[in-house]
């Protein structure tokens, strides 16, 4: 594309001048030239015609002199377009107004046409960087536009709606949050009804960060409800699961999951630990103690291998919290870990209460620590209690 320079003068031997002297510019294509006689046909031609990117233009003009008609320019807001003035050698107050009201550079009669060719381009050089910036402003914009779109996507195909099962709402309490470090996240939890008795459940944290963890998230979110929805024991349903991503996951993927199925008549769960975080139990005692930690290796990571499963028991007034890394792993100011014991402590002053109430002061408990750092990585809770 040739750069458009607009000559604005009212003597009409500056057009054959420029055009002989930059000719061979002309020519090459990299040059294009237009002309008016004073601001106002200027204006016009700029209203008209919005790409070009150089006026060079006298200051004394009839009808419309050049400093007004640069006001005008500036109204536009077109940082892209440079204005060079033009005047008589003496005429400095006037070329000092010029400056002062965005003028990129100025000339003075007579002209001195080396000089000018100079200047062009340097005033060529700034377009192309601002153009650059502008165009990258642009992309960078859709990318947040998009972004946003996956993020809407993704909360969305989370359950946002509590309680998630209100016909068993006095037997049953659970709740869940997910906090994306990023526009969009890696981690996810998921419940979904097996039976009229069994309800699954899942909590998982996705290796990496931003789009492809939660493209990752997806998939696996969508394998393992998929597959546990048809009832088959948390093993089998995570191994299956496992066996899928190893073979079709590209750049050495993985994710942590907790995958259990509960009883809403015995309380009874029984789960298989996948790489992830060991649970608390809470119990309607006020203790809190830690599930024993897994010896099954995360999903994805290894095709062929047979994952185990575990029982637990949930009395009444009993509440099983899972929760991500971005938990434990949350860091303050001074670069210290939120931590296990801290998290421990905040669940023995909530035991009894319900589990948003727990998700909520966990949540809160944990902004505190951080303060003013900056969240470092998604932050999700699940919490289902036995009423």
């Amino acid at each position: 594309m040739p750069i458009k320079i607009l000559s604005v003068d009212d003597e009409n031997d500056l057009e054959l001048l420029l055009t002989q002297y930059f000719r061979r510019k002309i020519r090459k294509g990299e040059y294009e030239f237009s002309f008016a006689h004073n601001g106002l046909e200027a204006l016009t031609m700029l209203l008209k015609n919005k790409d070009y990117d150089i006026i060079l233009s006298d200051i004394n003009m009839p009808e419309m002199d050049g400093l007004t008609m640069l006001t005008k320019i500036n109204e536009m807001q077109n940082p892209a377009l440079k204005c060079i003035m033009v005047s008589a050698y003496g005429d400095m107050g006037n070329i000092r107004q010029a400056m002062n009201s965005g003028a990129f550079d100025f000339a003075t009669k007579p002209i001195d046409l080396d000089d000018l060719s100079v200047t062009i381009e340097k005033a060529i050089e700034q377009i192309q960087y601002i153009k650059t910036m502008q165009q990258e402003h642009n992309q960078l914009e859709s990318i947040k536009g998009d972004l946003a779109v996956a993020r809407e996507i993704q909360q969305a195909i989370l359950p946002q709606i509590f309680p998630p099962f209100p016909e068993n709402s006095g037997e049953l309490d659970i709740s869940a949050s997910m906090n994306a470090a990023k526009d969009v996240g890696g981690d996810f939890y998921d419940f979904f009804r097996i039976d009229d008795d069994r309800i699954g459940f899942v909590i998982a944290d996705v290796s990496g960060k931003g789009v492809p963890a939660a493209i990752f998230m997806a998939v696996s979110r969508t394998l393992i409800r998929a597959t546990g929805i048809r009832g088959v024991i948390p093993s089998e349903c995570i191994t299956y699961s496992n066996d899928l991503l190893a073979k079709e996951s590209a750049n050495y993927m993985f994710v942590t999951v907790f995958y259990g199925i509960y009883n809403i008549k015995t309380g009874e769960v029984t789960y298989t630990n996948a790489g992830h975080n060991p649970p608390y139990l809470m119990k309607a005692d006020g203790s809190v103690v830690q599930l024993p930690i897994s010896k099954d290796i995360v999903v994805g990571a290894l095709d062929d291998f047979q994952f185990t499963e575990e029982t637990l028991q949930l009395e009444h007034g009993d509440t099983l919290l899972l929760y991500t890394d971005g938990v434990t792993e949350a860091i303050n100011v001074n670069n210290e870990e939120y931590g296990e014991k801290r998290l421990e402590d905040t669940l023995k002053d909530v035991t009894h209460g319900s589990c948003q109430q727990i998700i909520n002061t966990v949540k809160d408990n944990v902004k505190v620590f951080t303060g003013e750092a900056e969240q470092s990585d998604d932050i999700t809770l699940l919490a289902i209690k036995r009423l």
